[in-house]
């Protein structure tokens, strides 16, 4: 690449009006952050190499975020067929553990530090609180595509999987000149990955590596412990080539990409007309009625675009993150949905000290809680699942989308460290429950007896184990992929701690896959006697049923593609009192419409404690819009 080439590359395609306002940028701080100790402004200097680092320690002075020794510029090499290549990392001073990272593939003969600064990536990363990981070309430039496959692959290994930083799980993926297409090529074989892509001055795939993917499908095959799905007789599979993905190319070859360009219209199952548009060029939107998996929740939000013009990387990055995405193994599950804007929405991303720890957690006051409820807004208490902090789940549960359409007030809390220093888990749950509450209960307009909880895995653990020693905590509760049940000793654990079932009734509701835990696998009518069982026996019981007292045997089905088999026990006066729902068509981690039918279940019920602990718990099917139809359970 000539200087000349050089020069309007990094001037044109990635402008550096790094003073400008990010839309969607999601953080809660309006400052920007300061740059890593030791670094200039602006300038990344050298950077430090991996290889053979120590892991970092813990870093209990950070709630939630990596510790403090990994911030910075990085550089991780790779043997790839006797040459080593290597790959560089940035973390900005306050990236998160388990953040989003944006992939860059910078061009041939630019210096990845400068292309960094001057490209405006590097000061992006800082103030929106995120990492980014970065490609580079060989000894003597990049290669074609198949060319580079084994570096790529081994990259994107470290990245997705080490001890030494963590991800959200799924990437955006940028790339500019001749590392478009390498980059390119490993989003078509790795689909449910990427949330977003941007190509830059980019050649594209040829027809027959695309074609190669294209028609490949996805199975219902699951990780680890999980069960396999078993999908129905004529049930049609999901080809790679429909997996939506939203991509932009920016001043593409225009005699070698219509291959590509044909490949990620058919994905995003775009209709024939295009509308122009300022900013992105000439537009494809996914059509209307689209039946693509992947959006059978947020509905045709995807877009391919096209734009001969250059465009900055503010540009860029508001075109991806526009989007974000949850599930990055089953296809079944995987949905591309709207990303939250902290500062749009006046998200509170807030610390507290727990039992000596700094904790961290988000609260989300929605406009519409005064609107409907004035100071009186029922409250929803989230529990991720393991591993996943509050910023993690907040996006992948979408459960600010519920707060925003019904007034409820969202508290999502945050984990603490646990199998490494840069992972989380849950502790001193019990404590930080009660500081939270008697917190959200003085600060903001909060009906107490509206009080609800949920989770995700081990955080649905958290919830049901609460609900059977605590359940004067909350009016109902209603979680996925974790049942619990008393032990032999009448106890369960809570935070290590086997604390007596109470005995006591509470509303419940539970939704768990086909493919989910090896201990939810099938359903209460078959042989096999399990935790669902037993979940299900022990709350049974606490309301005076039986399974048989079960509305239909069968279940209801509803949702998407009929996805969700749900059975209903109600009380002698038709109040639902127990739930249980089962999704067809989806592994262990929750889905975005799941969090609607959870709300839809908790809102009926408030609940009055007494000062000697009595519950009184009321059922409206209103959801207390209208007092006049409150009932007593």
């Amino acid at each position: 690449m000539s200087t000349i080439d050089r020069r309007r590359l990094l001037q044109g395609t990635a402008a550096i009006a790094v003073t400008a306002t990010l839309a969607g940028q999601a953080t809660a701080r309006p400052a920007a952050a300061a740059p890593p100790a030791g670094r200039i402004p602006g300038d990344l200097g050298e950077p430090l190499p991996l290889d053979g680092r120590p892991f970092p320690e813990y870093d209990y002075s950070r709630a939630s975020k990596l510790p403090r020794e990994m911030t910075g510029y990085w550089t991780k090499s790779f043997d790839i067929a006797g040459t080593t290549r290597p790959a560089k990392v940035y973390i900005s001073s306050e990236t998160p553990i388990r953040s989003y990272y944006t992939v860059i593939a910078v061009p041939d003969g630019v210096e990845t530090g400068e292309f960094l600064r001057r490209a405006a990536w590097a000061g992006i990363a800082d103030r929106r609180e995120e990492g980014l990981f970065v490609l580079e070309p060989g000894p003597g430039g990049w290669g074609t595509a198949t060319q580079e496959a084994a570096y790529v692959e081994a990259a994107m290994a470290f990245f997705q999987n080490n001890r030494y930083f963590s991800i959200f799980g799924l990437h955006y993926l940028v790339g500019y000149g001749s590392g478009a297409a390498p980059l390119e090529a490993w989003a078509v074989a790795h689909p449910l990955r990427v949330i977003s892509q941007v190509y830059v001055d980019s050649s594209g795939l040829g027809a027959a590596y695309l074609n190669s993917y294209a028609g490949r499908e996805f199975g219902g095959e699951t990780e680890g412990s999980y069960t396999p799905v078993e999908f129905p007789d004529g049930f049609d599979l999901i080809r790679y080539d429909e997996t939506v993905l939203p991509t932009w190319y920016i001043r593409p070859d225009r005699t070698s990409i219509d291959a590509s360009l044909s490949y990620w219209k058919r994905a995003n199952d775009t209709g024939r007309r295009a509308r122009p548009d300022r900013t992105l060029g000439t537009v494809y939107p996914q059509r209307h009625g689209s039946r693509r998996w992947m959006t059978s929740y947020a509905g045709p939000i995807s877009q391919v675009a096209v734009q001969h013009r250059p465009a900055s990387t503010h540009r860029i990055v508001d075109f991806l993150t526009r989007y974000t995405r949850y599930e990055n193994f089953f296809a079944y599950g995987n949905q591309l949905f709207e990303r939250a804007d902290y500062a749009k929405l006046g998200v509170q991303v807030r610390t507290m000290m727990v039992e000596g720890f700094l904790r961290e957690y988000l609260v989300h006051v929605p406009r519409s809680a005064r609107r409907l409820w004035r100071d009186r807004a029922p409250v929803v208490f989230v529990w991720p699942g393991n591993t996943q902090t509050a910023k993690v789940f907040f996006d992948a549960a979408q459960w600010w989308k519920v707060a925003e359409r019904e007034g409820c007030i969202l508290v999502v809390i945050g984990e603490q460290y646990s199998a490494s220093s840069v992972s989380v888990s849950h502790r001193d749950s019990h404590t930080f429950y009660r500081q939270l509450r008697d917190r959200i209960t003085d600060e903001f307009g909060a009906d107490p007896t509206r009080f609800y909880s949920t989770g995700q895995s081990a955080g649905s653990a958290v919830t049901q184990n609460f609900a059977i020693a605590y359940p004067e905590y909350f009016a109902a509760v209603a979680s996925t992929s974790f049942t619990t049940a008393p032990d032999a000793a009448g106890t369960v654990g809570i935070d290590g701690v086997q604390v007596p079932a109470s005995g006591r009734p509470i509303p419940d509701y539970q939704i768990y896959g086909y493919g989910d835990l090896g201990f939810l696998a099938g359903d209460l009518w078959d042989d096999t006697q399990n935790s669902l069982d037993s979940w299900a026996r022990y709350h049974l019981g606490t309301n005076g049923l039986t399974l048989a007292d079960v509305d239909t045997v069968a279940g209801r089905r509803n949702g998407w593609q009929d996805r969700f088999q749900t059975w209903t026990w109600h009380d002698d006066t038709a109040i639902p009192v127990l739930k249980l729902s089962k999704n067809l068509y989806r592994s262990h981690n929750t889905m975005p419409e799941e969090t609607s039918l959870l709300w839809d279940f908790l809102k009926h019920y408030r609940s009055e404690v007494d000062r000697d602990g009595n519950v009184v718990r009321y059922y409206s099917r209103s959801a207390f819009r209208h007092p006049r139809d409150t009932e007593r359970l």
